[in-house]
This record gives C-alpha cells, sequence and structure tokens, in this order.
C-alpha cells in the first residue's frame, strides 16, 4: 500500500498504475475527484491574523498544513498526477492545488531557495576574499606612500667636450653635474704616498 490520507485507508491513494487506470471503477474516479477538491478546499482557506497570533519564526497555519500534506505523502501524489500521460484529467484540479500551496511565497525567495545553502555560501567566499582583495590593495598603496624616496646612485654620465681623455676621445664624467667645478683629471685616483724621509721639509 502507498501513502495515504489520515482518516482513509492507505490503500486509497495509492500512485495508481496504467493498468489499474484501466480498471478503475466510476467510484473511484470519484474518490479521487472529491479528495482533490478537498485538498483545495482546505488549502484555499484565506489566512485570518487575529485568530493567527503566534510567536515571529512560527509556522503558520498554512506552513502546517503544507507539513501534515508532505508527511501523509500527498505531494508525492500530486506530482505523481502532474506527470502521469494516463491521469491528464486531473492536472487542472493539480495545478490550483500547487498554485495554493505557493500562494504565501514570493518568486524572489522560491528562487533563492532554489539555489540552495551552497550557492549563498559561494557568494559568501567570494565577498569575503573581495575584502581582502580591497584591504591588502589599500596596504600597498599605504606602503608606496610610506617608502622614503630614495635618490639613486647613479648620477649620469656626460660626455665633456672639450677636455681630451686618452686617445683624442672627449673626457666621460660620471658624477653629478654638482662635483663638475672641481674636476681634475687626477680625480678618482689614489694619491701616492710619500715617505717622510723623502718630504720636503
Amino acid at each position: 500500500a502507498g501513502p495515504g490520507l489520515p482518516g482513509l485507508p492507505r490503500g486509497a491513494l495509492t500512485a495508481p498504475s496504467p493498468q489499474d487506470w484501466e480498471q478503475r471503477q466510476e467510484e473511484d474516479t470519484l474518490l479521487i475527484e472529491r479528495i482533490l477538491l478537498l485538498v483545495r478546499n482546505v488549502l484555499h482557506v484565506p489566512p485570518d491574523p487575529t485568530e493567527e497570533q503566534g510567536v515571529d519564526g512560527d509556522a503558520s497555519v498554512h506552513d502546517r498544513v503544507l507539513w501534515a500534506l508532505h508527511i501523509s505523502g500527498m505531494d508525492d501524489l500530486l506530482k505523481f498526477l502532474a506527470s502521469a500521460q494516463v491521469e491528464q484529467q486531473w492536472a487542472l484540479h493539480v495545478l490550483e492545488i500547487i498554485s495554493l500551496m505557493f500562494r504565501d511565497q514570493s518568486p524572489e525567495e522560491l528562487a533563492a531557495l532554489g539555489q540552495g545553502q551552497v550557492a549563498a555560501e559561494h557568494g559568501e567566499d567570494t565577498r569575503e576574499l573581495e575584502t581582502l582583495r580591497q584591504r591588502e590593495l589599500a596596504e600597498k598603496r599605504a606602503r608606496a606612500l610610506q617608502r622614503p624616496s630614495r635618490h639613486s646612485r647613479f648620477g649620469g654620465s656626460y660626455v665633456l667636450q672639450g677636455l681630451k681623455a686618452i686617445g683624442d676621445r672627449d673626457v666621460v664624467f660620471h658624477k653629478g653635474l654638482h662635483n663638475l667645478k672641481s674636476y681634475s683629471h687626477d680625480l678618482g685616483k689614489e694619491t701616492r704616498r710619500v715617505p717622510r724621509r723623502r718630504q720636503a721639509a
């Protein structure tokens, strides 16, 4: 026997096979239609906020009815009736019941539930990574601004025209231009030490 509604025999709401459909009596068809109309009418009752004074986050009467339908297996039967080719005569009843099931839900909430927790965690991880990346870029900029400006030791190379070096080439000066006034050919050479006894008096 399959799932059944409370108060009905468990075999009353089984998912029938095609052979059962061929052998179905008129009474069985009427019973299925009455059960579907009963479910539709129960779900069609509008909510009454004055009667439903529950705690915030508490399940509403509509949600508890949906949970009872799920526990009884009625949702599986509705899925079967909606997808079976031989049960097309119940399509409008099933469609109306499903629309009443989702009466209090907004499409945005249902779409978010369809993505599941993995998508929510992925979005949270992406936001955390973006925050860390922005923080790292800000720290890098701050370090670049705090870095003292170092003067390059390389002052450049200059050609002094008019002063000849070895082989009739112009002198190449490797110091800064501010040292040019004190230029001599002996610049950079080690001075020869003269022994004390040979020094001039």
